[in-house]
This record gives structure tokens, C-alpha cells and sequence, in this order.
């Protein structure tokens, strides 16, 4: 029976064919398109929508990793707009004809947003207030977990270029809540943070590296629990703005994962059939505001 499913080949196959597309129904045809960078580079992931003459969203989706569009829509005149971080976003006419292709398919050359203008030079320091130090981790094989550290400190030094940057992040192990008191007892006993002999976690990086956009790689040294690794944070810069006293701020948003087993992290309990109480990995979220050094 398998062999009969799976191992038959069509006449299409056989005959060296390539095999159909998706059948199109009368009235709509397929809209194709490529979207590249002034580099002729494919955009993967770059967000689109296409919207009928009325102003109605039809399709939105993402390119693929070849900066492929592939939107089965009614016949007739559409608006196609086109976005992704670090470009300029695009908008323009997308007419779909019969016979089941777009007229007129072709590239879409995006275009270079101008960028954020970077912190000033100088020293600057975390404000607690407006950031947040957060973590994910798995529970029971299926749960998640939300946490944070309440107490921590940072420094941050900006340079005239993003390569020139450097940051030193301390945070108080002691702080880690979960909002249960008796899971946030056993995050800091010797089973996991141990925080009597180790009471802070530290970040230090000189490594600041533009990756495309507002997207910046932090590579650095994580001393936690005793035992120091290099991790890379994956950052989002967001740009420049006032506080309500009218201080200039800058603000970012950055992730990674960690691994427990890495910082020697070790206590495992495991439930019926071998589902691991606690996972392995855990996300690190942070939204941090920075302000020049009083």
C-alpha cells in the first residue's frame, strides 16, 4: 500500500515534466515577485501586504529566504507594499492579469533607510526604571515560565562608531522573581543560582557589531554561576528620544540563549515518561534605556 501511495510517479514525472503549480480558479491569477537590496541580494522576511483598489487587505505573508512573493489574488489592479528593517518601505501598482501570472512580475529593489543617529559620545549608564531584565524557561515539557532580576546595574560606553562601543552589565542573583516565592526560594538555593556564593551575574563587551538595519550582534563575556562564557546578544537598536525631564535617552531591545548545562547548572528532576521538570534552555529578554552619566 505504501509503495503504491508514495512510490508511483505521474506521467508529468515520468516524462521528465516539471510537475504543476497550484491550480488557479477562475478570476484570480498568481502575483510574483522578487525582492532584493541595491546589491541584487534577496530580502528574506520582508513583510507584505497587497490590498485591493478599495483599500481591503487581500494577502500579507513574508518573502521566502530567496526574496520570493508568491500571492494567489482576484484579477485586477492591486497596491503592493513592501517592508523590512533597515530599508526604505515600498509601495506600488500590482496588476494581475489572466492566464495565472502577474503582469509586470519582476524585481522590487528596496532602498537603504537613512540610519538612527547613534547615542552621543560619552558615558552613559542603564536606567532601572524604564528597563527590564527578563527570562523564559520551559516547565513540565510544555509550560513556560516568566521571570526577572529586579536589581541590576549597567555602563555603557558610546563611541563615535557602534565598533567602538563596550558595556558592563551587573545583575543581583538574588533578585530573580517568578512572582511564586517557593520556586524563587529554589532558583536561588545551591540547585541553581547557588546566589549565596555566587550573589551577581556580569556581562562585559567590547564587541559591538552592525549587522544590517537597526540590528546590532553583542558578543561578550556571561559570568554566571562561578563559570564565564561568551554569548552574542541579538539587538535592536531603537533609536534616540527625551524623557519627561527632557533628558536624552536611547533605548534597546536585545535576546539570547542560554544553556543551564554551560554554566554547570546541573539540578534536573524528571517527571513520568522522562519529561524534564525544568528545560535546559532559557531565554534572556532585556528592553533597556540608556541615559548620559550623572
Amino acid at each position: 500500500m505504501i509503495s503504491r501511495l508514495f512510490g508511483r510517479q505521474t506521467a508529468a514525472q515520468q516524462n521528465g515534466r516539471p510537475l504543476a503549480g497550484p491550480a488557479v480558479p477562475p478570476g484570480a491569477g498568481m502575483l510574483v515577485r522578487r525582492v532584493i537590496n541595491p546589491m541584487g541580494e534577496p530580502v528574506g522576511r520582508a513583510e507584505f501586504t497587497v490590498k485591493d483598489g478599495n483599500g481591503q487587505k487581500l494577502v500579507s505573508g513574508e518573502t521566502d529566504p530567496f526574496g520570493t512573493i508568491m500571492a494567489m489574488v482576484p484579477l485586477g489592479e492591486h497596491r503592493l507594499t513592501v517592508s523590512s528593517d533597515g530599508f526604505l518601505p515600498y509601495q506600488g501598482a500590482a496588476s494581475v492579469t489572466g492566464g495565472g501570472e502577474g503582469a509586470g512580475a519582476g524585481d522590487i529593489t528596496l532602498q537603504p533607510a537613512p540610519p538612527i543617529p547613534l547615542p552621543p559620545p560619552g558615558e552613559w549608564e542603564i536606567e532601572p526604571t524604564h528597563s527590564r531584565i527578563g527570562f523564559v524557561a520551559r516547565h513540565i515539557g510544555l509550560a513556560r515560565v516568566h521571570g526577572r532580576f529586579g536589581n541590576f546595574a549597567g555602563a555603557i560606553r558610546a563611541g563615535e562608531t557602534i565598533e567602538e562601543f563596550a558595556m558592563h552589565v551587573v545583575i543581583g542573583a538574588a533578585s530573580i522573581d517568578t512572582d511564586v516565592r517557593m520556586r524563587d526560594d529554589h532558583l536561588r538555593s545551591a540547585d541553581f543560582l547557588d546566589v549565596e556564593k555566587y550573589p551577581t551575574l556580569e556581562f562585559y563587551s567590547d564587541r559591538f557589531v552592525h549587522r544590517r538595519g537597526n540590528d546590532w550582534g553583542i558578543t561578550g563575556a556571561l559570568t554566571l554561576h562561578g563559570v564565564t562564557r561568551t554569548v552574542t546578544l541579538d539587538a535592536q537598536y531603537l533609536g534616540l528620544g527625551n524623557g519627561v525631564a527632557g533628558e536624552t535617552r536611547a533605548a534597546v531591545r536585545a535576546t539570547t540563549e542560554l544553556h543551564r548545562e554551560d554554566y554547570t547548572i546541573n539540578w534536573q528532576s524528571m517527571l513520568a515518561r522522562g519529561i524534564a521538570m525544568v528545560g535546559s534552555s532559557i531565554t534572556i529578554e532585556m528592553d533597556i534605556q540608556i541615559v548620559p552619566k550623572g
